[in-house]
């Protein structure tokens, strides 16, 4: 399949389409005249922003700030690129440090069609993309990671508030809270 590397990107963003209970995430990298959109979980957006903030303190500590004299880290509030074409959904994400350009490594890798039991281990950063997965893979400087990071936690907090009880998404459609035992005001 393709391997869609960005190094570096114009853009890399995480974003989401539709209404809050209903949205779809994705990661989409701008380049090179192109766009690439990957779909993924709202979970694996949290995860990777977490580990990127985790990944970029670690490198502080054992070779110093990883930032740039000057760079700052801008935020990018903008939507994403239209259309919004899904080039694949994304079943693995891996994250590294490149120490030689001092570039945060994000690799997201297609998940496989049908989960076999008898599955190889999945081999990330290779110089080519896994048989029948598409992988996209983006290398950021250390202010651009974590301006993406800071992004990606609005996102995903951008979406149903929480029941104040119990911490479950609110739907608009009303909610069922297990410290209320099932009880919705107005409803017999």
């Amino acid at each position: 399949m393709s391997v869609f590397e960005y190094d570096p990107p114009d853009r890399f963003i995480a974003g989401t389409v539709g209404q809050p209970g209903e949205r779809t995430f994705f990661l989409q990298a701008v380049g090179s005249g192109r766009v690439t959109s990957a779909a993924v979980e709202k979970s694996q957006v949290s995860a990777l922003a977490e580990r990127i903030e985790e990944l970029l303190e670690e490198v502080r500590q054992r070779f110093g700030d990883p930032l740039e004299a000057g760079e700052a880290a801008e935020s990018d509030d903008g939507p994403l690129e239209q259309p919004i074409e899904e080039d694949f959904r994304v079943g693995t994400l891996a994250l590294a440090w490149d120490a030689e350009s001092a570039r945060v490594i994000i690799e997201a890798q297609q998940a496989e069609e049908a989960e076999d039991e008898d599955a190889e281990e999945v081999e990330v950063f290779a110089e080519d993309a896994p048989e029948g997965r598409d992988v996209l893979r983006v290398h950021l400087t250390a202010g651009a990671a974590r301006a993406f990071a800071g992004r990606a936690m609005k996102v995903v907090a951008a979406g149903r508030p929480n029941c104040p009880l119990c911490g479950q998404p609110l739907d608009p459609a009303g909610h069922i809270c297990p410290r209320q035992n099932g009880y919705k005001p107005g409803v017999m």
